[in-house]
């Protein structure tokens, strides 16, 4: 499989972040017409939640689960970019929404993420909440807002219903349920696989099968593409947990020892460290093998997956 080399895939990657971020702003709300507007934003009664909302969504990150939609919709040959966008911007609103809610006190009661102060640290608990709250459902607004653009409404309705599934009770939520209900209790190797594949490769999964389905792929095309999802999501968050004992805070933008302090077992405490980054191989391995099976090629996408695995932060 041939992929790019590092100096050009860091360069490509500067560059789609760059591309999302951009979009990801353009699509936060603004001030109603009538509304006095301070510097574009509304001075209006909400104004804290827009702000709070901004903070949260803009604070940085990897942006991989949008560009895993547009890597997806390119390689099927998707050409309506203003549709893919909505797709991409509520993808990162509704994983910024978990990470807001999974910092707060009742939960890991984190007060970093990405190298800066949580949200409900810089606004208050109560706005942490709000902020969640605004951002997953203005990431169906967006949404909508996509499928009201595209040409074919049943493959874009199709990606909605992906992504609605995906981050609920049947996907991320559900997995956090999980993931709440037995911390600080013993795990069996079954109940840590469904809390990763739900509370980390739920929205994987999503991300690449949306760019598919918005693509016009067949079934079999999207089953594939989500247990390529499924094999990232195993891979990303077994070295979540690999980086939480060995990294660094400054390195990795948030507390390090998190799982520990909340006394949370991992692939790591259950496994051990060196079977922990031979699943994290494996894995990649097979989301790779899986997408070699497709006739079109992205070597950006391919090297992206095997840069999972040896990252640092």
């Amino acid at each position: 499989m041939e992929i790019l080399d590092r100096q050009e895939f860091s360069r490509q990657m500067k560059e789609r972040v760059a591309e999302v971020e951009e979009m990801v702003r353009g699509f936060l709300p603004r001030a109603r017409a009538g509304e006095t507007v301070v510097n574009g934003r509304g001075d209006s009664f909400q104004k804290t939640i827009f702000d709070a909302m901004e903070y949260s969504l803009m604070a940085g990150g990897k942006r991989l689960r949008p560009i895993f939609i547009r890597e997806a919709y390119r390689l099927f040959g998707g050409d309506e970019e203003p549709v893919v966008g909505a797709f991409m911007a509520a993808m990162e609103m509704i994983h910024t929404y978990s990470l807001v809610h999974d910092d707060l006190p009742a939960m890991d009661n984190d007060d970093f993420r990405r190298g800066k102060p949580t949200t409900h640290k810089v606004f208050g608990e109560d706005m942490g909440i709000l902020a969640g709250d605004a951002l997953l459902n203005y990431a169906y607004e967006t949404a909508v807002r996509g499928v009201g653009q595209a040409r074919n409404k049943e493959n874009a309705v199709a990606a909605l219903q992906i992504l609605s599934e995906k981050a609920g009770v049947l996907g991320m939520v559900g997995g956090q349920v999980v993931d709440v209900e037995m911390t600080r209790k013993p795990l069996t190797e079954a109940q840590i696989d469904f809390i990763y594949r739900l509370k980390t490769g739920a929205l994987l999964e999503a991300s690449l099968m949306v760019g598919a389905v918005l693509a016009g792929v067949t079934e079999e095309q999207v089953a594939r593409m989500e247990r390529i999802g499924t094999c990232i999501g195993m891979a990303f968050q077994i070295q979540d947990d690999i980086l939480d004992l060995t990294s660094t805070t400054e390195e990795l933008g948030k507390p390090v020892g998190s799982d520990e302090k909340n006394e949370k077992m991992t692939y790591v405490t259950i496994h051990g460290m060196e079977t922990a980054k031979e699943k994290v191989e494996e894995y990649s391995a097979q989301a790779l093998e899986l997408l070699e099976q497709f006739p079109g090629e992205n070597l950006f996408l391919n090297t992206l997956i095997m840069e999972l695995v040896h990252r640092k932060k």
